[in-house]
C-alpha cells in the first residue's frame, strides 16, 4: 500500500464479518491531512463498511478487527466516550440519502445547533448564529428562515447541503463522503461536488469519496482506491490510475465508460458479478470474471508496485501494463 509518513488516519488489517461471513477482508490504508483520495468498486465491494466499521457504526453483531487510528488513537478499541467525540466531530460522514439521514420530525436548523452543542459547546443565540452562518457557507438560500423548515419542505440538493453543513459543525479533519451526489440530478449533483472541493480546500481537511461515478473521483481526487470483493486491488495517484490501469478490474471499469470524444464504440461489461461473500472464490476473488485468468490466480495474488504509488494485487499486473 501507499504508506503516508504521520498520516491523519491509518487502517491497518480492516476486516468485517457478519455471521462468520466475511464482508471486509483486510484493508490497508492510508490518509494524510488534507488529502482526498477515492473509492471506488462496484455494490458489495466494501466501500461503505470500510468506513461504518472504522467509526463504530456497525450493528453490533458485526464482528471487526484490525486497527483503525486517527492521529495515532485507536479507535476500534476505544471507549464510546471516544466515539461519541470522534464522530461528527474530527470525523464526519454524509450519506448518499439526506432525506432518511435527517430526522423528519425536527426543524433542520434544530438537527444543526444539536452537532453544535454535542461538538463545539455552543447553545442558544451563539449556536443559532453559528448555523445560520454555516447554512450560507454550504449555500443555503435565506439561511435564516430555512432554519426552522423540515425536511420535506426542502428539495434534495438544499438537504444534501443541511447534510454538509452538519457534518461541518464540529469543524471535521475528515469527511468521509459516502456516494454524496447519488438521488440529486446532474445540475445540482455540480452544485454538491463543488461545493465540497471548495470547502475542503478552504478549511484543509481531508477528503474520502465514496463513488460509482469514475469521472467524478478523477476530478475530485489525488489519489485512487480500487476495491473488489472486500479488498483494495489497486491504488494509485488519479491521473496515473485513468491513464495506465494495471489491473484487470480496473480496466474493466474504465473500458465500461462511453468515450467523451473520438469516434463512438461499443461499451464493454465485465462478465458475471461480483461474488457473494460467503461463496468467495480460492485466491483473487475476481479470476472468475477476468479473461486474463490463469491457475496462477488459484493463490491470493499480493501487491506488486507499477511505479511510485501505484500497486496492484495481480500476478498479471506487470504483463497489463506492457499489453
Amino acid at each position: 500500500m501507499q504508506f503516508v509518513t504521520d498520516p491523519l488516519v491509518r487502517l491497518r488489517d480492516l476486516s468485517v464479518r457478519f455471521a462468520g461471513v466475511p464482508a471486509l477482508r483486510g484493508v490497508d490504508l492510508d490518509i494524510g491531512a488534507g488529502e482526498a483520495v477515492g473509492l471506488v468498486g462496484e455494490s458489495g465491494s466494501g466501500k461503505s463498511v470500510t468506513w461504518l466499521a472504522a467509526l463504530g457504526l456497525l450493528p453490533p453483531t458485526a464482528q471487526v478487527s484490525g486497527s483503525v487510528k486517527l492521529a495515532g488513537e485507536e479507535l476500534l478499541a476505544a471507549p464510546q466516550s471516544t466515539l461519541d467525540r470522534v464522530r461528527g466531530g474530527r470525523v464526519a460522514m454524509i450519506f448518499q440519502d439526506p432525506a432518511s439521514a435527517l430526522n423528519p420530525v425536527q426543524r433542520v436548523g434544530r438537527q444543526v445547533v444539536e452537532a453544535l452543542r454535542l461538538h463545539r459547546g455552543l447553545g442558544g443565540a451563539a449556536a443559532r448564529a453559528e448555523a445560520k452562518r454555516l447554512f450560507e457557507l454550504v449555500g443555503i438560500p435565506d439561511a435564516g428562515r430555512r432554519l426552522d423548515v423540515y425536511p420535506h419542505e426542502m428539495s434534495g440538493g438544499q438537504n444534501q447541503r443541511v447534510m454538509i453543513a452538519m457534518a461541518l459543525a464540529g469543524e471535521p479533519e475528515l469527511l468521509v463522503a459516502d456516494e454524496p451526489t447519488t438521488a440529486l440530478d446532474a445540475t445540482i449533483q455540480a452544485q454538491i461536488l463543488d461545493l465540497l472541493r471548495r470547502l475542503q480546500h478552504e478549511m484543509g481537511m481531508a477528503l474520502v469519496l465514496i463513488s460509482h461515478d469514475l469521472g467524478v473521483v478523477a476530478d475530485m481526487c489525488t489519489r485512487v482506491c480500487v476495491m473488489y470483493a472486500g479488498k483494495i486491488v489497486e491504488e494509485a495517484p488519479s491521473e496515473v490510475l485513468f491513464e495506465r490501469p494495471s489491473h484487470p478490474y480496473t480496466q474493466g471499469l474504465l473500458a465500461a465508460l462511453p468515450a467523451m470524444v473520438g469516434p463512438r464504440r461499443r461499451l464493454t461489461a465485465i462478465p458475471g458479478s461480483v461474488p457473494e461473500p460467503w461463496n468467495l472464490p480460492p485466491g483473487c476473488a475476481f479470476a472468475p470474471r477476468c479473461e486474463r485468468a490463469t491457475k496462477a490466480c488459484l493463490a491470493p495474488p499480493d501487491f506488486r508496485s507499477m511505479g511510485p504509488g501505484h500497486i496492484a494485487a495481480c500476478v498479471h499486473a506487470r504483463e497489463l501494463v506492457m499489453a
